[in-house]
């Protein structure tokens, strides 16, 4: 089953890769970019084949090593 993981920095944390982004766009003429945010896409291939199984383990995968809960959360979509 596939599983996607989105993975972003939580409001509030700083971002300085998007912010960095955000001054290139501005610079390469690309005006009106109030803010970028920086984050992660995780394409996960599981053998699972029960779509609640599938998206409990990808949670748990995610809570324990894809995204730092401290400062990121995350979303899982199965594909």
């Amino acid at each position: 089953m596939k599983i996607k993981v989105t993975v972003m920095p939580k409001p509030g944390v700083l971002d300085p890769q998007g912010r960095a982004i955000q001054q290139a766009l501005g610079s390469l003429g690309f005006a009106g970019v109030h803010e970028v945010r920086a984050g992660k896409v995780l394409l996960l291939d599981l053998a699972e084949t029960d779509p609640t199984a599938a998206r409990a383990t990808a949670e748990a995968m995610a809570r324990q090593l894809l995204a730092n809960t401290v400062i990121e959360s995350f979303s899982v979509e199965l594909v």
